[in-house]
């Protein structure tokens, strides 16, 4: 099992600032997953093209399970994660990026500007965090349960979870 840590960021690319995001999930990775599991970590500039090549890439070249970015989802000229994705998945799943909008917006009004989505390219579930560590949190703990059972039909590896952390619901 392999997963994709994809921090999308001008400034975190350039070694402006240190990426905390990328290591917040996998913080919650190492924490929610109890199956053997390797990551994979990018950081990586906004845009279009670098963006649509590095999901590309993880996707067809490496055939990672799941790609967890984080970054480039808000109304900014660069923020083009959204547009990305959709050059690139073949299965839009809507749901995620309405639960985590929904779930960010018990925290701050300001989710409302958030694009977070979600999708599939071949085996490999692609899932569009913000890019606050606070946010991640929050939005992970309310997708995850989905996780699973998402890549098990997807035909990816089978994730199994640390029920204290995160229950996975598949079912009967």
């Amino acid at each position: 099992m392999q997963i994709a840590i994809v921090t999308i960021s001008d400034r975190a690319s350039r070694g402006d600032y240190e990426d905390k995001s990328g290591p917040a999930i996998e913080a919650y990775l190492k924490a929610a997953i109890t199956t053997p599991w390797t990551p994979v970590r990018c950081v990586i500039p906004d845009g279009l093209e670098s963006v649509s090549d590095k999901f590309r890439q993880l996707c067809d070249d490496i055939a990672v399970d799941l790609i967890l970015s984080t970054g480039g989802t808000g109304p900014s000229p660069r923020d083009l994660t959204p547009e990305a994705m959709d050059a690139v998945i073949e299965k839009p799943l809507p749901g995620f990026g309405e639960l985590m909008r929904r779930i960010s917006l018990e925290q701050v009004p300001t989710a409302i500007l958030s694009r977070q989505s979600a999708g599939i390219r071949g085996k490999t579930l692609i899932i569009n965090l913000p890019g606050k560590p606070a946010s991640i949190k929050t939005c992970l703990d309310a997708v995850f349960p989905a996780v699973p059972y998402c890549l098990d039909l997807a035909g990816a590896g089978r994730i199994e979870t640390d029920e204290a952390v995160v229950a996975c619901f598949r079912p009967q």
